[in-house]
């Protein structure tokens, strides 16, 4: 069964959302999810680089407003 865990990383500038989204990946099971809510304009680049970089899946990137983004993220 999966599991998805929240995040709220608004407010927090580069490079701290990837660093707090990595800590908490490294707490899941393979195949539970990660869903990061962040203010920070870099993230849009930032997280799907992370998932690449680390082989986790980005499931879903999108917009909620002018300021936030939502992520969703598997752990692989």
């Amino acid at each position: 069964m999966t599991s998805i865990t929240e995040l709220d990383l608004s407010g927090l500038k580069c490079p701290l959302p990837v660093i707090k989204a990595r800590k908490a990946l490294a707490r899941l099971s393979v195949g539970d999810e990660l869903e990061l809510l962040t203010t920070d304009p870099m993230a849009a680049i930032d997280i799907p680089h992370m998932c690449h970089e680390d082989g986790h899946i980005l499931v879903s990137k999108q917009w909620i407003d002018e300021r936030r983004m939502r992520f969703r993220v598997q752990k692989a």
